[in-house]
Formats: C-alpha cells, structure tokens, sequence
C-alpha cells in the first residue's frame, strides 16, 4: 500500500533539541534518546469514514515529533497501518449495500489526499492489514505452540496471563479494563475463555464475511492488536522509540500488543515510549463515528478553509489536552494564519534568531505547540508594531513554521 507525497521540510540553521515527552506507561516525562535513525510507530485510520478532527489532531501531534527529530539531523523510520478489515468496516459496507473493499479504497484514498494537504509527513511504511495477513499466521503459530495461546470454538485467543508485564502500559485495575474492553471491541463475556481480558488473535470465518487462508489456524482474519505487532516488529523490530496512537487505544490495544510482541520475543519493553493525544469533541462530547458527531477535514477542504488554518487550529491546543471542536478555533487559526503571512510578506523584520530556538524549546518539551504559536505570534506582532531591518527575518521565520509546525506560510 502506497502512502501520500511529502512536502519538503526546510533545513534550520544549528540543530534542534531532543525531545523529552509524555510517556503513558511511566506516567511522566522521558527524554528519548534514539539513534541515528528514529523509529515511530503510530496506529491508522479504520477506513470506514474519512479523516475528522479527532484523527488529525492525532497525527498532527506524530508529525511533530518526526520533525523535532529531523530538526536534530537525525533520519526518521516512521510506520503506519491501516485497517482495511474489520468488524466496524464491513458493518458500514453492510449498511451503505457497498462492497466492503471499494469501501475501505475509497475512503483510504480521501484519508491520504487529507494528509498531503495537511503537510503531514508520510510515513516509511504504510501497511494495510490485508497485505500483513501472510506476516501474521507465523506469530500467530508461534504464541501457540509457546502456550501463551488458546483455541476456543475455531477462534484463537491470546492469554494476557503469559505476559509478565501485561497492564504495564495503561496501568489500570481489571474491572476498568473488563469495561474498556467491553466497550472498544473486546469481549470479555464470552465463555470459555481463561481470562475474560484474552484478546483475540485470529477470527475463524464467519459466513457472509472475507476470510483468508490461516494454514493450521484454518480460514480467518487477524485480530485487531496482532495487526499492528506484526508490522511494527517486522519494519521496525522490538524496542523502538515512540509507539503512538489516540489516547483512547492506551487500553486495551496499546496494552495488547505491547503483552503480544513481548510474550513472543521475550524481549521488554516493546517500545520505549506510548505517546497518546487528547480527544477533540464536539457539542460536548467525544468526536466519534459512533456517536456521528464528526467535523471532516475534507468538507472544511471543501468549503474553501485552507488546510493551514485547520493545521493551526490542531496546533494551538497542546496534543496531551482534550477540547473542543468549535467556529470560534477555525476562526481564530484564520486570524492567525492572516497575521503571519501578513508579517512575512514584509522585506524585512524585527531579527528572528530567537524565534527560532524558541520554537524548538517549546516543541522539545512535551511538544507545546500552543507556547510556540506564542513565539511566532510575539514576532508577527513586533513586526506589526515597529519591524526592524534584519531583511533575512521573515524568511527565517516563514521556514521555521514550515519546517517545525507543517504551515506553509
């Protein structure tokens, strides 16, 4: 599966900072520190419905970082999946009378004609579910053959109880758990099972829905978490800097696949970091496909607001922090956009040699995007008031938001 083109990234004068960030399973801030090479994974899209607000802020927050590591002149070996089978998308295809594939194409086609207009960075590898299923079997095989795996009634689950350090990640009680899973795609009142926690690994066909050849596990589809381990150890192996997702997948996918990868290399910890973004809601609640509460990023594309402005709006709430999708944030991300390109256009400017190392503090520390929006709003509003004669500086700043932030200017 191809992913989308990537907008050049302006080179910055010196070098940027290391990145100390949130990590959910120590529960504090962790300085990373990777190699030369960086290696990010970051769950995708289910594509049943197209980008809304909810998904961009979370990969506007897992763009952040790959530049914050490129601003340290270090490559990035970003990977990301999509799930093109599962239960929600071939409920939708139900519905809509529409194949399940054409579905899953289409609306993965508007997801990365979002991204590019966006500036989202692209990742190294975009891996589909379906094209994974051939890199799934074997560990599926091999989680059963070291009894951290069990057949019931033609599915195969995997027994939480097998890995040591499982509940490491999100740390919450089994009763939270139980409900979580419950209520995000688990099925913890099924009898037979060891622990009601086991997630599964592999669905035994149903009929009326797809099926792929599973050798001894016989015709099926993967489990949800097992997707997502099959490629990240595949194109990224145990051990890698950031795993990233949406807040809402701490418990129980970021949790299951951590207890999954461990359980079958017997290395720990599956990643150094679990990096999770707030929830954006809407009218008061989460902004969900559940709930048909979305605001899509192509429909504001389509009333003409420019993608910068709806990149802006993303970057001034902090990726941690939960808020609220509303007219006066787009209003204010336009103002601001205005303000900026406003600023830049000008020959010349207050100097901007500070700005620069502000912004790289600000995203260096948990990512505050809010604080570095401050910088360059403290720098459009000096050139408004009085601008200087540094002919370099708005040509600086206009880099520094393109490379740092992902608005072109």
């Amino acid at each position: 599966m191809h992913a989308w083109p990537a907008s050049e990234v302006p080179a910055l004068p010196g070098k940027g900072r290391d990145l100390r960030i949130h990590d959910t399973a120590t529960g504090g801030r962790i300085t990373l520190d990777p190699g030369p090479v960086a290696r990010i994974y970051v769950c995708g899209i289910t594509p049943y419905d197209a980008t809304h607000m909810g998904h961009a802020a979370t990969y506007n927050a897992f763009d952040l970082v790959q530049r914050v590591w490129l601003d340290t002149k270090r490559q990035v070996h970003y990977v990301q999946n999509v799930t093109d089978v599962d239960d929600p998308l071939l409920e939708r295809a139900v519905r809509d009378g529409e194949d399940w594939t054409e579905l899953a194409e289409r609306e993965t086609a508007l997801f990365r004609e979002d991204m590019t207009a966006l500036r989202m960075l692209p990742p190294k590898h975009y891996v589909g579910a379906v094209e994974a299923i051939p890199g799934i079997v074997p560990l599926v095989e091999r989680l059963l053959d070291a009894g951290a795996a069990y057949e019931l009634d033609g599915d195969v689950y995997f027994s939480v109880e097998s890995d040591p350090h499982f509940g490491g990640v999100s740390h919450l009680d089994a009763e939270a758990m139980r409900l979580l899973s419950a209520e995000r795609g688990g099925d913890p009142e099924r009898p037979g099972k060891k622990n009601p926690l086991d997630p599964m690994l592999w669905m035994g066909a149903r009929e009326g829905e797809p099926s792929w050849d599973g050798g001894r596990l016989g015709d099926g589809r993967p489990g949800w978490h097992i997707e997502c381990v099959a490629i990240a150890l595949e194109h990224l192996g145990m051990g890698f800097d950031v795993q990233g997702g949406g807040s809402d997948l701490a418990f129980p996918h970021h949790e299951m696949g951590a207890s999954h990868a461990q359980a079958l290399t017997g290395a720990y910890p599956f990643a150094q970091a679990y990096v999770h973004a707030g929830m954006v809601a809407l009218d008061g609640e989460k902004m969900s496909k559940s709930k048909g509460n979305l605001v899509f990023v192509s429909a504001l594309r389509r009333d003409g607001v420019d993608p910068a402005a709806i990149r802006l709006s993303l970057l001034a709430h902090h990726y941690r922090s939960d808020w609220e999708w509303t007219d006066q944030v787009l209003a204010d991300a336009v103002a601001r956009l205005d303000r900026w390109r406003a600023a830049v256009s000008r020959p010349d400017g207050p100097s901007a040699d500070a700005l620069v190392e502000e912004v790289r503090a600000a995203l260096a520390d948990d990512l505050d995007s809010p604080a570095a929006l401050a910088a360059v709003d403290r720098w459009a509003g000096a050139q408004t008031s009085g601008g200087g004669t540094d002919e370099g500086a708005p040509g600086v700043v206009s880099r520094t938001v393109d490379a740092l932030l992902g608005v072109a200017l």
